[in-house]
């Protein structure tokens, strides 16, 4: 029983548990399959990674104090985050990946690096 390739209909030649004919039918496969299939998806990962570019470039040595008005300039968008952690004294700390913040009093931020 000849096997074909899912991609280009091919016949696969080789081993028996092999799926595709060759290196580019693999990668087109799994470049197809794991592509953000919604705008919705890769807008949200887009502000994340901006977040998280703007966390790190003011947060250079794993802690510091900043303002909301620095954070908002840089275009930081405070919806969106990827966790939230409450310490035992009640500080609420929203995460985006490792680099979090920390609202202060007066519109000042603290920013740290989670280890």
């Amino acid at each position: 029983m000849q096997k074909e390739c899912p991609v280009c209909g091919d016949k696969i030649v080789g081993r028996a548990d092999k799926k595709f004919c060759g290196d580019y039918c693999r990668n087109a496969y799994n470049n197809q399959l794991n592509k953000d299939s919604k705008n919705l998806i890769r807008n949200i990962n887009n502000l994340l990674r901006k977040n998280y570019r703007i966390l790190e470039e003011l947060n250079p040595k794993d802690k510091t104090k900043t303002t909301k008005t620095k954070l908002m300039a840089k275009g930081f968008d405070f919806q969106h985050f990827t966790s939230i952690y409450v310490t035992k004294t009640g500080n609420t700390y929203y995460f985006v990946y490792d680099q979090g913040y920390l609202p202060l009093e007066n519109d000042f931020y603290a920013i740290v690096k989670r280890n």
